[in-house]
């Protein structure tokens, strides 16, 4: 990370969070505390009112963000509440997105609201993946490859017969069931949509090549999968 790209973190911090100190700021970002100094000294330079806590730490002087949008406590609780969902999640990167997104969105509450948002963290939970166990860390890629219809390079462990298989992929759209995320993506090597579990997906590549929008309509190709299995469960 760059200075410049520090300086505007550290900025978020201060905006997330009512207390930061300069241990925690030189551990995030795996620098010195006198380099953590530098940067405040830097940032108050610039204008940011700062105010230092004598043996807590930093904090930003009350009412110096103008939130350009305003969060009811209902609001905030539900945004809260979601991301204790979504940090109990199997993909590493949706969590880390998620968790970037959070900080954002706490660094506009007012201070009590952030207080608020801090005591409702500690007393919401989903006890769903208590262990926090991370099976995959490309969601974030795959959900990029879907706007931007990209082809993607994957390298495949089949789920019941553990055969192995390179593809190109066309990746459609994704769903979540019983803790696994499903990619539906058009197979090139087969002609047609497929499903692949993120957590059997060995690695993946995002080449340079895009393909024709095919007007994917989920809920269509769910109601097609289900008639073909009660056609199949009828033979």
């Amino acid at each position: 990370m760059n200075r410049l790209s520090r300086l505007t973190s550290i900025l978020t911090q201060l905006q997330t969070k009512r207390i930061v100190t300069a241990t925690e700021l030189s551990q995030k970002y795996d620098v010195s505390i006198r380099t953590i100094y530098r940067d405040i000294r830097s940032l108050e330079a610039s204008g940011i009112p700062i105010y230092v806590e004598e043996g807590k730490g930093y904090s930003l002087v009350d009412g110096y963000n103008v939130p350009p949008v305003m969060f009811t406590e209902e609001e905030a609780n539900a945004l809260i509440t979601g991301f204790t969902m979504i940090s109990r999640n199997k993909d590493a990167s949706l969590v880390e997105q998620y968790k970037n997104a959070i900080d954002k969105i706490k660094s506009v509450l007012r201070q009590n609201q952030k207080s608020k948002a801090e005591l409702l963290s500690r007393r919401v939970v989903d006890i769903q993946n208590l262990s926090e166990v991370r099976t995959s860390n490309i969601l974030s890629s795959i959900q990029v490859a879907i706007t931007s219809l990209r082809v993607c390079q994957i390298h495949y462990r089949s789920l019941y017969k553990e055969e192995e298989s390179h593809r190109s992929v066309e990746p459609q759209a994704m769903y979540h069931t019983q803790g696994n995320w499903i990619l539906i993506a058009w197979c090139q090597l087969r002609r047609d949509y497929r499903e692949f579990r993120l957590d059997r997906i060995q690695s993946i590549k995002m080449t340079s090549s895009t393909f024709a929008d095919r007007a994917f309509d989920l809920m269509h190709y769910f109601n097609e999968q289900i008639n073909k299995a009660r056609k199949s469960k009828a033979k």
